[in-house]
């Protein structure tokens, strides 16, 4: 209950003071006799420790007031202090969501662009595998390659029979006299294998058909994991008819069209190093030519990735080197020659021109140019 709805009666210490003594006065007149006395001044005894105790309920009360106004103002401040503060906190806390959600919202709209470009990416990738030889032209190149696969077996079968066919009548030789000594059988003619490899010529018919198994193994059952020196990619049937041009057609030495991209001549040549390899064994020594350094970087890398060889393996001792002139790789060339060595020429595509001193070793792999095709357009879609 507050104390202000029920004021106390001011009270001073004077006119206390005074009604006390007036009341003693009175208490303490002369008695009538000696009872009435002594009940008067009961009276008045009783009177006044009544009058004191309310005295000090009086302070007490008043003291009371006093604390409870002050812890009233206390709270009231505590309460205003309380409210700023929380007015505050949510005011921070509207700016924090506001700019939590500005955040979000941009990096939605971020993404949607992101996956809007990756799907134009997407569509445009499919448009060119479909008009390009990894789309449609690999169904090309897979008909044409079985069309010549049946043609090259008729032809050789007819050879085969054309040889066996008797055109000239047999000369009739009149009868010799016996003769009695007996003659020594005939010897066989030793006919001594030709240093250059001529894989187009009918008398290589076990290494035609080899090479073929090994292409077949290679677009079919490819090994990612093989051993050193072994094609280790996917292997198109388009690759295949390149090589099987080089070694059937061109016998080993021709230039073949690019891919359009050098990642994809690499495959090629890896294809070719490979089947070599396995043919000829560590006689192979593969040189490749291309005039810049970052050129012959990509071609390290390139044949590091499809034949899992290592750093180790390039070197001028070694079973790949790198050239930056025609001339520095004919005289190494020359010397492998001279070693028994049997060296394999690779020249790049952004060579213009073949030197003549290339041209007298029995392998060489040449990829000509195409201005047809744009080269930073191809090599983006490959990478």
């Amino acid at each position: 209950m507050n104390a202000d709805q029920f004021p106390l009666p001011e009270t001073t210490t004077e006119p206390v003071a005074e009604s006390e003594k007036a009341d003693r006065n009175s208490a303490i007149q002369l008695p009538k006799s000696e009872n009435e006395s002594s009940t008067q001044i009961k009276t008045g005894i009783s009177d006044i420790e009544q009058i004191e105790s309310k005295q000090q309920r009086i302070a007490g009360l008043q003291v009371e007031e006093q604390r409870l106004k002050q812890e009233i103002a206390t709270l009231q401040a505590s309460y205003s202090s309380i409210s700023e503060q929380l007015a505050q906190t949510q005011n921070a806390m509207s700016v924090v969501v506001q700019e939590s959600l500005a955040h979000l919202e941009q990096r939605k709209q971020t993404l949607q662009i992101t996956i809007e470009q990756l799907e134009r990416r997407s569509e445009r990738i499919r448009t060119e595998m479909r008009t390009t030889f990894a789309g449609t032209s690999q169904e090309l190149a897979i008909r044409v390659q079985g069309f010549k696969d049946y043609l090259t077996g008729s032809l050789q079968d007819l050879a085969a029979s054309v040889e066996q066919l008797q055109l000239t009548p047999a000369a009739i030789e009149p009868p010799l006299p016996p003769v009695s000594t007996v003659e020594p059988p005939p010897q066989k003619k030793v006919v001594a294998p030709p240093s250059t490899p001529q894989f187009a010529e009918q008398r290589f018919q076990s290494t035609t058909k080899e090479i073929r198994q090994m292409l077949d193994e290679y677009r079919t059952k490819p090994d990612y994991y093989g051993e050193p020196w072994k094609l280790r990619r996917t292997f198109e049937p388009i690759h295949a008819e390149r090589v099987s041009q080089w070694f059937f057609n061109q016998g080993g030495r021709g230039a073949l069209k690019t891919m359009g991209s050098r990642l994809q001549n690499i495959l090629i040549s890896s294809a070719v190093i490979s089947i070599l390899s396995e043919l000829h064994g560590d006689r192979l020594r593969a040189l490749i030519l291309a005039n810049t350094p970052e050129r012959l970087g990509e071609w390290r890398r390139g044949l590091q990735d499809c034949l899992g060889i290592v750093r180790a393996d390039f070197g001028p001792d070694r079973g790949v080197v790198l050239f930056e002139s025609a001339d520095a790789l004919a005289i190494k060339a020359e010397r492998l020659v001279k070693a028994n060595e049997l060296p394999l020429i690779i020249v790049d595509d952004s060579e213009e021109k073949i030197s003549l001193s290339l041209l007298q070793f029995p392998l060489l792999l040449a990829f000509a140019p195409d201005p047809q095709i744009n080269r930073e357009r191809e090599d983006d879609f490959f990478n």
